[in-house]
């Protein structure tokens, strides 16, 4: 008989001392809307849950993985075996494709109680011109775009990337690209006319030649010309040249590091001299480390070279000079752009800074 009360007493003890677990159980937890135009607008499911537990339960939020899908839901308190409703609405907008959006459902005492899943596919909507081509450059001529970033491209290879052009108007254009910063690298080909609704794309190429040793940034600006007159546009290709990074010993490759990634100049007056601070530049590498190009915005002056190296397990210490009396007041923010051989990570940016007071 003691025995029997011991274990009755340890169950109770037990029971008490577990937490009582809200929960609901929706049936099903998950909804397919299948095919939906994206034209047609919002769509919307209605999830039910049990409450499961011996307690009244109140949601407290439910959390959603994007803003594209708004639950409803109420926090009045859902009784043991009474039923809360959850409706989800998704909207398609600008959604095209296959979609799975999860939901979590959160009790008052923040504990996740169940998780809703939505799912389906948007068949996407006729766009207009406008948002085919947004960029307006006057005249009826509209581009999907003005840049082309090709990121790295090195010795022997040939890159290209294109801008779409539409003509809106109901006459003939006449089209003119003028190089305002030419790097002497880029090939463009665009057309001289373009007719009343002709859609089309200008090809922008960098190539390197395999004999060339051209590092650093490569950046060139074309003015848009349109009927004689300069349009506010521009259209802009840039690339940064580096070695090739297939031919590269990765066992043996050198890597850099830097030390800090920023510099610090603090408060410096403008009357005061000339102002020093450093940073380090290391080679963890098993070879060579050679510094392929320098390249700043012309502030802050750097005491560093193309062709400097840093052997293996090596490391060395830049010197970086600010003139504060040639610079205006206030913050002062300059970055520093260093190509190297590491295939890894050819190019690094430091950023510097500081505050010219009076």
């Amino acid at each position: 008989m003691l025995l029997r009360i011991h274990i009755v007493f340890a169950f109770t003890l037990l029971w008490c001392a577990l937490p009582a677990q809200a929960q609901l159980a929706f049936e099903p937890a998950e909804w397919d809307f299948g095919s939906i135009e994206e034209s047609a607008g919002r769509v919307s499911h209605v999830f039910e849950g049990v409450n499961r537990s011996d307690r009244p339960v109140v949601i407290l939020d439910v959390a959603t993985s994007c803003g594209c899908t708004v639950p409803e839901f109420s926090r009045q308190p859902v009784l043991p075996g009474g039923t809360a409703r959850i409706k989800v609405t998704f909207d398609p907008m600008n959604r095209p494709g296959a979609f799975v959006k999860e939901l979590g459902v959160y009790s008052s005492d923040k504990k996740r109680m169940a998780a809703l899943t939505i799912r389906g596919s948007v068949v996407p909507r006729e766009k207009t011109v406008d948002e085919l081509y947004p960029v307006d450059a006057g005249g009826g001529l509209r581009f999907d775009g003005t840049l082309c970033a090709f990121t790295y491209i090195y010795q022997g290879q040939h890159k290209q990337m294109s801008i779409g052009y539409t003509n809106t108007s109901d006459r003939p254009l006449r089209l003119e690209l003028r190089p305002r910063i030419s790097s002497g690298l880029l090939a463009v080909d665009s057309p001289h006319a373009v007719a009343p609704g002709e859609r089309g794309e200008m090809t922008f190429a960098y190539t390197l030649p395999a004999a060339a040793s051209h590092y650093g940034t490569l950046r060139d600006a074309l003015e848009v010309w349109i009927d004689g007159r300069k349009s506010d546009i521009a259209l802009v290709a840039h690339a940064i040249g580096i070695d090739n990074p297939a031919k590269a010993e990765k066992s043996v490759a050198p890597q850099a590091q830097f030390s800090p990634t920023i510099v610090k100049f603090g408060h410096v007056k403008h009357s005061a001299p000339v102002q020093r601070q450093t940073f380090v530049l290391s080679n963890s590498g098993g070879s060579e480390l050679i510094v392929r190009a320098v390249e700043n915005d012309g502030h802050i002056a750097v005491v560093l070279e193309p062709g400097c190296t840093v052997a293996p397990g090596g490391s060395c210490t830049v010197e970086l000079l600010l003139d504060p009396s040639v610079q205006d007041y206030g913050i002062l923010t300059d970055h520093l752009l260093v190509v190297t051989n590491d295939p890894a990570r050819p190019m690094r940016r430091l950023r510097m800074n500081a505050i010219i007071e009076e």
